[in-house]
């Protein structure tokens, strides 16, 4: 039987654009598709003449030569003798997700590549400041041998026998007609009766590449940087997946980070925290003087503004946040030890003015043991 004109099967002029021939596509095929049209081969029919037409007319090569030399100019690879084959394309690549949409996924499978995950280990300083790195990663890459087609080079895939190139199957179980991936081609919708020897039918092969990875300042832990296309190719030349690089900061000795922030244990000696005085307190950009007032006890905290982190997601720079930690004085002389006890000494007629937080305590103490009893 002789075909028909394919502009005239999607209804659209010769001029027609990419666009219009996508859109002619997808309503007939939601007219003619088979989930709507079960156990009708006169729908199902129209549904392969329409995709075949869409899918010669969607190529620019092809279209060139079905107008040149019409239905002889394509008939090897729009799957001629009959309509059945449509040379590998994958037309969820073409029309996107919409029998997913329509069907609730009754439309064959996409064969999208996988999409892959790296862990990627940084230093604080490189988090917040970004930076460009080099990662290599093993992937499954599109096989030179065969194009990704997954067939041996001469050969092409053929048309699946038992969906007739849908990918999907119906089986009637009872009153309950179920639909799902066809068993021979996986939902490909095509069989390799050759495969590739590279390959050994799947397309694709394995490899080890370089990526380099721009990190923005400001990332933290758990933050994903997306490349787009770097994951697993699809099968048979589907399009390939993505890969997230997912950021984990390596603990620093000296700074814990809090969103903005950052925070830093600053130690005092006795002296310093008793009299006050300045000590050099550490910055991602560099030393600065951090002044300490006299009678400064532990876990008070210090803010030296604008020191910390600027958001990946934009907002304001952070602070660095100086917490005092007074250290009791260890390994004393006996000169050391006397000061102190001389010291300890002169405290006893006057302690509350000398030790607020110690008095306040014993204050606690006495009322705790009068509310029980004791």
């Amino acid at each position: 039987m002789s075909k028909r004109d394919y502009y005239e099967v999607l209804g659209v002029g010769k001029n027609a654009s990419d666009t219009e021939i996508k859109k002619a596509y997808r309503k007939l095929a939601q007219k003619y598709h088979p989930d709507r049209n079960p156990d009708d081969e006169e729908a199902l029919e129209k549904f392969r003449e329409a995709k075949e037409a869409a899918e010669v007319l969607s190529d620019s090569q092809k279209r060139a030569a079905y107008d040149q030399f019409g239905h002889a100019g394509v008939d090897g690879s729009a799957g001629g003798g009959g309509g059945g084959g449509f040379g590998g394309a994958d037309f969820s690549d073409i029309f996107g997700d919409m029998f997913g949409d329509i069907f609730g996924g009754g439309r064959r499978r996409s064969g999208r590549g996988a999409d892959l995950r790296y862990n990627l280990e940084l230093s604080l300083e490189d988090a917040v400041q970004g930076t460009e790195t080099e990662i290599r990663i093993p992937t499954l890459v599109e096989c030179e041998t065969c194009k990704g087609s997954g067939a041996k080079p001469g050969s092409t895939p053929k048309t699946c026998g038992t969906c007739r190139g849908i990918g999907q199957v119906r089986m009637q179980q009872g009153f309950f007609s179920i639909q799902q991936t066809c068993p021979t081609c996986q939902g490909s919708g095509q069989q390799i009766d050759d495969p590739c020897g590279q390959c050994r039918g799947s397309g694709r092969t394995e490899e080890q590449k370089t990526l380099s990875v721009t990190v923005p300042a400001g990332v933290d832990t758990g933050d994903r940087i997306r490349l787009s296309g770097e994951g697993e190719p699809g099968e048979n030349g589907a399009p390939s997946g993505d890969l997230y690089v997912e950021v984990r900061v390596k603990p620093h000795p000296i700074f814990e980070r809090d969103g903005a922030n950052l925070i830093c244990d600053v130690p005092l000696d006795i002296a310093t925290a008793a009299l006050g005085g300045e000590v050099d307190v550490p910055t991602l950009d560099g030393r600065v003087k951090l002044k300490i007032p006299a009678g400064t006890q532990s876990e008070r905290v210090f803010r030296l503004r604008g020191k910390g982190v600027k958001p990946v997601r934009g907002g304001a720079k952070g602070d660095v946040l100086c917490r005092a930690r007074v250290e009791t004085p260890v390994n004393l002389t006996n000169r050391q030890k006397e000061i102190l006890e001389e010291l300890q000494a002169s405290f006893e007629d006057d302690t509350r003015k000398h030790s607020p937080r110690q008095d306040s305590w014993l204050d606690g103490v006495k009322k705790f043991f009068e509310d029980i009893g004791l």
